[in-house]
């Protein structure tokens, strides 16, 4: 009897469940604003990461990204990220084979990116929202990947055309990138861009000279190398001489030349492009500063960095110059 009353209650309290469903101790709405705060966290960890990567690899873009109009600093920072991390992959391993399965990453990244379906990566999911944003162009993503990957053999250019080529494929692609992020598209800002592109691949090969001769690395020019009579081995061992000298002023003089085409276009260009140009402050910087030690590139106030750098581009961008 006992087990029947039982079952009534319990087909009671059933019956009466119809009507009264359990409460939710969380509602839909609440589900969906969490959600929401998760990704907004996420979004804002992979912005932070690409800002610190950026500042501590590459100072210089840093920033010139940060004196970028608002509504481009993220995406520039993002650009820069993705451009860092394709530039530190020859030095980071130890074999061709380790490169070629990063740089194998990345273009499998980029694929996935414009499929709306972004590796689980902080630069990449940043780029991602780039991509989205500004709708950039792939090709100048591809082609500074495909750049990088064939430069993770160890050897020097054998002219000057093959390092401008270099520089045009990944420091111009870039720019190209930056300008379209900025909202863009000028043919003459793109051939100052190129320019530039091509002054800065010059403008790094001479900076990082010490640096990978140090490594007994040597990567500047053959051809204007056997022009003026300096070995290999005289940039491994940090040569002073007047050969080694005029060799880093035939390279600079034509980083120089890059940069007068360059700011010939200024007249007609769009004010809005000038800011992805600031960069020239530093190049500029940099060929005024080995001007003034003759050219010796093993100086040693090259490898200091100018601590009025950064008030320089304020002011240049405070004037909308390059």
């Amino acid at each position: 009897m006992a087990a029947s009353i039982s079952v009534k209650q319990g087909l009671a309290r059933g019956k009466h469940a119809l009507f009264f469903p359990v409460q939710r101790t969380t509602s839909p709405g609440s589900e969906f604003r969490s959600v929401r705060a998760a990704a907004s966290a996420t979004a804002l960890q992979n912005e932070k990461f690409c800002l610190e990567l950026v500042r501590s690899r590459d100072y210089e873009g840093f920033v010139c990204s940060l004196l970028l109009p608002e509504g481009a600093r993220r995406s520039a920072l993002a650009l820069r990220a993705f451009n860092v991390e394709l530039a530190q992959v020859k030095d980071s391993v130890s074999q061709k084979t380790l490169g070629l399965m990063r740089m194998q990453f990345w273009k499998t990244a980029v694929e996935e990116i414009y499929r709306d379906k972004p590796p689980n990566q902080p630069v990449s999911n940043e780029l991602w929202r780039v991509v989205r944003k500004h709708r950039l162009t792939k090709r100048w993503l591809s082609r500074i990947i495909t750049e990088r990957e064939n430069d993770l053999d160890d050897r020097a250019y054998r002219n000057l055309q093959e390092l401008e080529s270099y520089a045009e494929n990944t420091q111009s692609s870039l720019l190209y990138l930056l300008l379209e992020s900025l909202g863009v598209k000028d043919v003459h800002a793109d051939h100052a861009a190129s320019h530039i592109g091509k002054a800065h691949g010059i403008v790094t090969c001479l900076r990082a000279t010490p640096h990978h001769s140090a490594r007994r690395r040597v990567f500047l020019p053959m051809d204007i190398c056997m022009l003026h009579g300096a070995s290999q081995e005289d940039i491994i061992r940090g040569s002073r001489e007047q050969n080694v000298r005029d060799v880093v002023y035939d390279i600079a003089s034509q980083a120089h030349v890059h940069l007068q085409h360059a700011r010939s276009f200024g007249p007609s260009i769009p004010a809005a492009a000038t800011p992805a140009f600031l960069h020239t402050v530093v190049l500029e910087d940099y060929l005024q500063r080995v001007r003034k030690v003759d050219f010796d590139i093993f100086h040693p106030s090259l490898q200091k960095r100018n601590p009025l750098l950064p008030i320089q581009l304020y002011l240049r961008s405070w004037k909308k110059t390059y």
